[in-house]
């Protein structure tokens, strides 16, 4: 399954199903859609080839440079005071060690390959922004990709913007881990369709609520409800609003447990009292 989301839709934007063979990176078909569009891409994405013909198609992207990419730098777009290095003409592996400031941010070139045409692969270059940020905790240096012009986003935001797939990450591992969103025990794409969405609008649902919630609580204490914690108490209390609900629109005559009474129970059981205690791997894996 490959699911495209939309920061403007706030939500999934397309879905489609593929064999579960198929690498990540030919799930990403791009085409006149991104034009005016950020493409956020982790490295199961990492393509030249796909980067130039994102930017060949009006869009934008943003990745994390692979380990292996060694592009060339050809300037640098930040001014430095006193006796700056000269590194024009070098490759990334030979700037990094050198490299004694916070930020880098530079324009590189890389190379690639055109999709084969008359059995031949044709070479090809593209000119693009490399942003490095030091990483004071960890201290390696976070490098990016992107053509996302300077005078739009600073090297800070746009490491700030790439650390928003974060959230992403993690609304998938919600839709595992509470609305059964890795369980579709069935071959009929149709069926498949209709699952996967359901898993969707359950989670939008439950994260409704949990906006709802955290508009009642202080911003101080919104930390202690995290939207994990809240998923699975939704999924496990959920059908208990049925009644209320079903009462509410005149369709059933019974009279349900009180709405406080409900939702006070979701609010003790959605709030870690153990967010602030430090765990035992941090020190280890931290």
């Amino acid at each position: 399954m490959a699911t495209l989301f939309s920061a403007r839709a706030n939500g999934p934007a397309r879905l489609e199903l593929f064999p579960e063979t198929t690498s990540e990176i030919d799930t990403l078909k791009i085409g006149p859609w991104v034009k005016g569009s950020i493409v956020l891409t982790d490295l199961g994405f990492y393509k030249h080839q796909g980067f130039a013909r994102i930017a060949e198609n009006g869009g934008f992207f943003l990745s994390r440079l692979k380990g292996n990419a060694n592009p060339v730098r050809i300037r640098s777009h930040l001014l430095h005071r006193g006796r700056a290095i000269d590194l024009e003409g070098k490759r990334w592996s030979e700037v990094a060690p050198r490299l004694h400031r916070g930020v880098l941010d530079a324009e590189v070139e890389l190379s690639f390959s055109r999709q084969v045409y008359r059995g031949r692969h044709r070479g090809d270059t593209m000119r693009s922004r490399m942003v490095a940020v030091w990483d004071e905790d960890h201290q390696p240096y976070h490098a990016y990709l992107t053509n996302l012009p300077g005078d739009a986003l600073s090297a800070e935001e746009v490491a700030e913007l790439y650390r928003t797939r974060g959230s992403v990450e993690l609304l998938f591992k919600e839709g595992k881990g509470s609305f059964h969103l890795d369980r579709v025990a069935t071959g009929n794409r149709y069926v498949a369709e209709s699952l996967i969405w359901t898993s969707w609008l359950a989670l939008l649902v439950s994260r409704r609520g949990h906006n709802v919630l955290l508009e009642h609580k202080p911003p101080e204490e919104r930390f202690r409800y995290p939207p994990l914690r809240w998923s699975r108490v939704f999924r496990d209390e959920s059908r208990e609003f049925l009644t209320p609900l079903l009462r509410r629109m005149g369709r059933r005559k019974v009279i349900p447990e009180p709405i406080d009474e409900l939702v006070g129970r979701f609010d003790v059981r959605a709030r870690d009292p153990n967010i602030t205690r430090e765990r035992f791997r941090e020190g280890w894996f931290g």
